[in-house]
């Protein structure tokens, strides 16, 4: 036994000098990887691309890109004022409303105030054709207790008295104006709770992805979809959230619901002339249907 046991690390260190290093060394599931190294500071989509250039920094509960490694201010200027800059957004926590919409400004219009410019019941932004932004504050405590600034954008109406409003929040401000949110709708009572499979170790997932053969070597289960077929362990919450935690939640005598879309919903923004022409070359119109 001991004879096979050397024989087969033997041709275990055989084998892998016929790789470089640097694939002897990659994870052989990097999605697993990377959810083990996101646990505690929640990634970006972007989060490669930006680990390769930037300097990453752990704030909010997420890494985010701080500052090049490179000096590309130059490059950066030139593209804000000739070309195109993109910045991503999607640190930023997304709180959803649903229900009527004189129940939702009732009760919204207690939280900011049309002293301090525009409020969620401006009749551009009530359309949906332009995005908001304002102050909040406490319920009815106006001009103390200042939550923060907010942007918001209204779902366009659709014949519906019932309405979807999205609300921008910087991660530092959104538990408290998602609690006074909760409070002023009475919400109290979650909508559904968020039943989610603990995320697995690393370890763990690599025996559901891949089978030890007899010569040591790891692969992953064969199947006809092959790569496809690999399950995909995804993280659900963000850096503001416990992933085992609600994330809806119902008013009883209203029926309105707050949702919490952090991470669902990216967010990337777009500086320079050009701006308009990339978006119009990257999104296609879908073709409108008319019964």
């Amino acid at each position: 036994s001991e004879k096979q046991a050397e024989k087969a690390v033997h041709q275990k260190k055989e084998q892998s000098k016929t790789k470089c290093r640097k694939a002897r060394r990659r994870h052989i599931n990097l999605i697993a990887e990377f959810n083990h190294r996101q646990r505690k500071n929640i990634w970006l989509e972007t989060h490669i691309w930006h680990a390769k250039r930037f300097h990453m920094v752990k704030k909010w509960g997420y890494c985010l890109g701080n500052s090049p490694t490179e000096k590309t201010y130059r490059a950066c200027y030139r593209a804000m004022t000739k070309h195109c800059l993109l910045q991503d957004l999607s640190y930023y926590c997304c709180l959803e409303l649903k229900g009527k919409e004189d129940e939702l400004l009732k009760q919204l219009a207690r939280i900011c105030n049309i002293d301090t410019g525009l409020t969620f019941q401006e009749a551009c932004c009530l359309s949906g054709r332009f995005e908001g932004s304002l102050n909040l504050y406490r319920a009815d405590r106006y001009p103390e207790d200042m939550l923060g600034p907010v942007t918001f954008i209204w779902k366009p109406r659709d014949g519906s008295e019932n309405r979807q409003l999205w609300i921008w929040v910087h991660p530092a401000l959104k538990q408290d104006i998602l609690r006074e949110l909760k409070a002023i709708f009475q919400c109290s009572e979650p909508e559904e709770i968020c039943v989610t499979e603990p995320v697995t170790t690393s370890t763990q997932e690599e025996k559901q992805v891949e089978v030890v053969t007899s010569l040591g070597n790891k692969r992953k289960k064969e199947d006809k979809e092959g790569e496809k077929a690999v399950p995909v362990k995804k993280i659900i919450g963000d850096g503001t959230r416990d992933p085992f935690q609600s994330y809806s939640w119902i008013a009883r005598t209203t029926g309105v619901v707050i949702s919490d879309r952090s991470m669902e919903i990216l967010r990337y923004r777009l500086i320079g002339p050009l701006s308009h022409s990339v978006l119009t070359e990257t999104l296609k119109a879908a073709s409108v249907q008319t019964v």
